[in-house]
């Protein structure tokens, strides 16, 4: 890729914490959110041809599986069902570096438009 877009070199998923880890190849590791992952997909579905809409209600999303696409991106498939983002090393590189002015602009969405993070139900099922 670019000089401007590392390549990625690692990717762990962190289930418990949902977290994703992601290294590159200019030695930066970053931690991001699969709840930040989710309502930033780079889907049609969710970019609407340049016009996002809100998706809300992911704060319990985590993901189920990572497939590599290529070798410039993954497909990440959603415990909701989400799985049509293709996620290039660039996207991936854009959400990690600016992932904290991202999120401030999507709680501030959120209240805006009077919206909620909180699941619709509980993604934990308990059995006794």
């Amino acid at each position: 890729m670019s000089a401007a877009t590392p390549d990625v070199t690692g990717i762990k998923l962190k289930r418990k914490s949902k977290l994703l880890e992601i290294s590159f190849d200019n030695g930066q590791t970053h931690n991001i959110s699969c709840e930040m992952l989710r309502v930033h997909s780079p889907s049609a579905e969710v970019q609407r041809h340049g016009n996002p809409i809100l998706v809300t209600h992911k704060k319990e999303v985590n993901i189920t599986a990572i497939e590599p696409v290529g070798n410039y991106a993954v497909k990440i498939i959603f415990d909701d069902g989400h799985d049509t983002g293709l996620f290039s090393w660039k996207v991936l590189f854009d959400l990690c570096t600016n992932q904290v002015e991202l999120w401030q602009q999507y709680l501030a969405r959120i209240r805006a438009e009077k919206g909620s993070r909180e699941a619709l139900i509980s993604m934990s099922i308990k059995y006794s």
